[in-house]
């Protein structure tokens, strides 16, 4: 599993870890059944701490993306994949409406 962490943004890293696991899971990278890398792996892998990415996980099991087993590990779950693109077509119709706004304001100067 590739996350890529950037450690000068202003996002925190655990929502970092949860967006990019996201996209994976929307871009079909992940599948339902999946299992992710285990907290110690992939702090270890990223070089942060397992809280971290512990919190990560925690919240995506809240949002219904994933499922933890005791003892085996976190698995995806695609119950809420339909809700995950309706809220990224969300995020691009406001992107691209605050772009459209800052053309209109460009060219009313």
């Amino acid at each position: 599993m590739k996350i890529i962490i950037n450690h000068s943004s202003m996002v925190p890293i655990y929502e970092q870890i949860m967006e990019q696991i996201k996209a994976q899971v929307i871009s079909g990278e992940l599948k339902e059944g999946d299992l992710l890398p285990s907290v110690r792996a992939m702090a270890k892998e990223l070089k942060i701490s397992a809280l971290t990415v512990k919190k990560a996980y925690d919240n995506l099991e809240e949002e219904g993306m994933t499922r933890t087993v005791h003892g085996k590990g976190t698995y995806v779950t695609a119950s809420n994949k339909e809700l995950m693109l309706e809220e990224r077509r969300r995020e691009v119709e406001a992107d691209l409406e605050a772009a459209v706004m800052k053309g209109k304001e460009r060219n009313d100067r």
